[in-house]
């Protein structure tokens, strides 16, 4: 099967969007890259990288004859940038996008998707802290996951060709119900950077450790929540609101764990310490085992280290 598009347009190019506008440019699988972002400047930026063909403000005007439409814009967006598109969809085209949460995005899309165009939401799932058309790069997906969530009664064909562009991109691809998916993602991303974002504030609150001291003595954990923290606001805000149902109910599990934990240090129980940390070592190997980290110290840090 042909994963070739003769009419690529990437609505959105930050991270994710510039990744996929490099992976389709180095593996040749657009014959026209069109590109918009609403900002004048990051799309000059763009432009400046040679991540597309085409450049304009204009979402409509990106879409028009386009093959494959790529939505990669933070969730809370997703409504606008549907409506926007909507009269300018050609017959046949896909229109998929990249957010991590499915139910709102399909909930805020799928009304203004015209007959007769494919509308998958797919959700690539990798990144790095950064953002900007900078920030994206070849092999961001390489081995990860992409997990599609097609509305029922989706166009197979459809599906089996944006799964293929996927797999030749280097992800793994997966297809699950648009819930099941939000919930999955609030524990394993969502629940997470959450918990990260908050002991960084933590830490900035608290008046008997100067900032200084929290940057000079930050050990390896702390320093892993940091790189969460400093994730893009503005998506993960709109994550937040998006899967808030799944969220919370995460968020409610977490805090019934937290207070067993604080119970058995306050106690001294050391059996029930030993317990959960041992249960939660095998979580950590078995992620080794599936390929999705390694087993290498400071993970992470060497491609930063080699490339400096």
């Amino acid at each position: 099967m042909s994963v070739f598009f003769d009419r690529v347009a990437l609505v959105g190019i930050g991270l994710i969007g510039s990744s996929i506008a490099r992976e389709l440019k180095h593996l040749m699988l657009a014959g026209h890259v069109a590109v918009s972002t609403r900002s004048a400047e990051t799309l000059k930026r763009a432009e400046e990288l040679g991540l597309g063909d085409s450049y304009t403000v204009s979402a409509g005007d990106a879409v028009r004859d386009a093959d494959l439409v790529i939505v990669s814009v933070p969730v809370g967006a997703s409504g606008a940038v549907a409506q926007a598109i909507a009269p300018h969809l050609k017959a046949g085209a896909i229109i998929t996008d990249v957010g991590s949460t499915k139910a709102s995005v399909i909930a805020q899309m799928q009304p203004h998707m015209p007959d007769g165009v494919h509308f998958i939401p797919g959700h690539p799932i990798a990144g790095t802290e950064h953002s900007g058309p900078d920030a994206g790069f070849v092999g961001l997906f390489k081995g990860r996951w992409c997990i599609l969530t097609p509305p029922e009664g989706s166009d197979a064909g459809a599906v089996a060709r944006l799964r293929a562009l996927w797999e030749a991109m280097g992800s793994r691809v997966d297809e699950m119900d648009a819930a099941h998916h939000d919930k999955v993602l609030a524990i394993v991303s969502h629940l997470p950077h959450i918990i990260a974002y908050n002991i960084v504030g933590t830490a900035d609150d608290l008046e008997t450790v100067t900032e200084s001291e929290v940057i000079k003595y930050s050990a390896s954990g702390f320093r892993d929540f940091t790189r969460l923290a400093a994730s893009d606001p503005t998506m993960w805000r709109d994550v937040c609101l998006h899967n808030k149902d799944a969220i919370l109910e995460m968020l409610a599990r977490f805090s019934e764990d937290l207070a067993y934990l604080q119970r058995a240090i306050r106690w001294g129980d050391g059996d029930k310490l030993f317990d959960l940390f041992a249960r939660t070592r095998a979580i950590r190997r078995s992620i080794i085992e599936a390929g999705q980290d390694t087993a290498k110290p400071d993970f992470g840090r060497m491609a930063a280290e080699e490339t400096a």
